[in-house]
């Protein structure tokens, strides 16, 4: 190999365009991973577990970098802050705990909720913190200082999640009860409620252009619906399992969801078809991508033992 290959293979590693392909699995928690989510500078993966802890990773090296221990039951969801300098979660010890992923720790534990918080999510200003429970409410918090802003209402039943918009003008929240609302951001108020999947829905998701609003859940369908009008302008599926995961790539160019049967999906929307699908482990809870949107990452059930795991799976591959 001559001097210029050597420079050309310099230059190539020097400025990142040569990536190591990422470990095929995490492994470290002790029961079901059941949230995930990546820091804004895509290095450092978040992981929530039902042993009451989360982990955090570095995740080109596959590497454990904390266990983030306080929760006193399992751990539902993890959401990181804007500027990746917080990590929130929510548990079945009805509290929310802000944590700083420099060193591990806690920063505050958050009480209000009287039941599971099921799902975080920060708005994209970093100021509001979403927050919903098992006690039927959707809240809003400062993350500055952990006090709560406002109770936006309720659900008939539980609620398992929240989504804001990517303009930030709107808030999603979903569960037991088979309806997607749509809450105002600046007015604190409900804007809409969409009937959702028939049965229980488990995620939810905005389009990138903020318009359409996307619901998963046990009827097995993806359902895309206008947020102005509320009304379902795209159904997709059924696929083979109860629908839990749900993501969108960083470019917003893909969709994926993943189920309870292990079934990963990526989805057209201008055909409203599936463009690839392939089966890993049971129970896939969770899905996220890489922040290059190569791989989606999943985690997974409690049972058997080796299942135990965060899974990555390159998209579109057999």
């Amino acid at each position: 190999m001559n001097s210029r290959h050597f420079l050309a293979l310099a230059l190539l590693f020097s400025t990142g365009l040569a990536y190591a392909a990422p470990p095929a699995e995490l492994k470290g928690h002790k029961a079901l991973v059941y949230g995930l989510a990546f820091s804004p500078d895509g290095k450092t993966l978040a992981s929530a577990s039902f042993d009451d802890t989360l982990k955090l990773w570095d995740f080109d090296k596959g590497k454990e970098l904390f266990t983030l221990k306080g929760h006193t039951k399992p751990v539902n969801c993890v959401a990181w802050s804007p500027d990746g300098k917080m990590v929130a979660s929510g548990s079945a010890d009805n509290t929310i705990r802000l944590w700083n992923p420099a060193d591990g720790k806690s920063i505050r534990e958050m009480k209000g909720h009287t039941g599971i918080v099921s799902g975080v999510a920060f708005h994209k200003d970093g100021k509001l913190l979403a927050s919903c429970s098992a006690d039927k409410s959707v809240r809003l918090w400062n993350p500055a200082d952990g006090k709560p802003i406002k109770t936006l209402g309720n659900h008939m039943k539980d609620v398992y999640t929240v989504a804001f918009s990517p303009d930030g003008k709107y808030l999603a929240s979903v569960g037991v009860d088979p309806y997607v609302k749509v809450w105002d951001v600046a007015g604190q108020k409900e804007l809409k409620t969409i009937k959702g999947p028939t049965e229980m829905v488990t995620g939810v998701i905005f389009t990138p252009d903020s318009a359409s609003v996307i619901a998963i859940g046990y009827d097995r369908f993806v359902r895309v619906f206008n947020v102005g009008t509320g009304a379902e302008t795209k159904k997709m599926g059924p696929t083979a399992d109860d629908l839990f995961g749900i993501a969108f790539s960083r470019d917003g160019k893909i969709l994926a969801t993943s189920g309870y049967g292990g079934h990963l999906h990526t989805w057209d929307l201008s055909t409203g078809k599936s463009s690839w699908t392939k089966k890993i482990k049971f129970g896939a809870y969770c899905a996220t991508f890489t922040p290059d949107g190569k791989y989606l990452v999943t985690g997974h059930e409690n049972t058997p033992k080796d299942a135990r795991t965060i899974i990555i799976t390159q998209v579109g591959s057999k």
